[in-house]
């Protein structure tokens, strides 16, 4: 949060005092945007699995994800006028508890039993590459469409706090995106915007990933809704309130982690309410 709160200075101060002409020419045919959110996410449901004779376990009621979570978000346009725009998103999801199992825990071969005190940890950050096609050529409005290509980097683990057990897993791989945005003022400096990214598929390869059985489905879906104002000609502020959800089911073909069977039912649903700045 140290460095999110040192780069968001950056941002608002170098401006400021240099000019906005350090990063957009207006005669240029392309523009360079950056976005940095910050505030809090909660978890409203969220149960996991491993193995098909496992435990479905329940994060919110019993891994003590009951709580507030600190949250941040960088994005990085570049804007080809009039219609095209690329983005590269950075969005951080790590989630730490600590838990007593009030069940017996059984992650594929490997059984937690009632009463361990346990460090849980659910890692699930993702870089985003967008392309959007804007209908509106109206530098204040936006209606556009796109696809994104999103990179999962998951790390979830499961760990004794004596030190006894520990199971840990772990995976990298390609989600495809569906994308729309918008944009539209309210009247005066302020106006009101809202983003989509959301996919739903069910078998190989159109999921992301060649080793899975043909039951595989995932499914993400990134909403959210903000209101903003320019406060100048450089810098906008915005509240920013957001869905993340989305998750995963099914098998592997060739079972990537030892003593597994390849199972997974894996689903999230949270809400982030956050404070931005964007800067163009």
């Amino acid at each position: 949060m140290k460095r999110l709160t040192v780069l968001a200075l950056m941002l608002t101060v170098v401006p400021a005092l240099t000019g906005a002409s350090w990063l957009n020419d207006p005669s240029n045919n392309h523009e360079f945007r950056a976005g940095i959110e910050a505030g809090f996410v909660g978890v409203l449901e969220h149960t996991i699995q491993f193995g098909r004779n496992g435990t479905q376990f329940d994060y919110v009621n019993e891994g003590r994800q009951n709580i507030l979570f600190p949250f941040r978000r960088l994005s990085a346009e570049l804007h080809l006028k009039p219609r095209h725009t690329i983005t590269f998103l950075i969005q951080p999801l790590d989630i730490r508890t600590e838990a007593v199992l009030q069940n017996d825990l059984v992650l594929d071969t490997d059984t937690f039993p009632t009463g361990t005190p346990m460090n849980l940890r659910y890692g699930f950050d993702f870089y985003r590459l967008s392309w959007q096609y804007d209908f509106l050529t109206a530098p204040d409005r936006e209606l556009a469409v796109g696809l994104s290509l999103q990179l999962r980097d998951a790390s979830i683990s499961f760990a004794s706090q004596n030190g006894d057990m520990l199971r840990v897993y772990q995976d990298v791989g390609p989600v495809p995106i569906i994308k729309v945005r918008g944009r539209f003022p309210v009247g005066g400096r302020s106006w009101v915007g809202a983003e989509v990214d959301g996919f739903y598929a069910q078998g190989s390869v159109v999921t992301g990933s060649t080793n899975v059985e043909s039951s595989f489905r995932g499914a993400i879906l990134d909403a959210s809704v903000r209101y903003g104002m320019t406060l100048n000609d450089w810098l906008d502020g915005f509240v920013n309130a957001r869905y993340v959800g989305g998750g995963a089911s099914g098998g592997q073909e060739d079972p990537e982690n030892p003593r597994s069977d390849g199972y997974t039912d894996n689903w999230l649903g949270a809400f982030s309410v956050s404070l931005g700045f964007y800067l163009k």
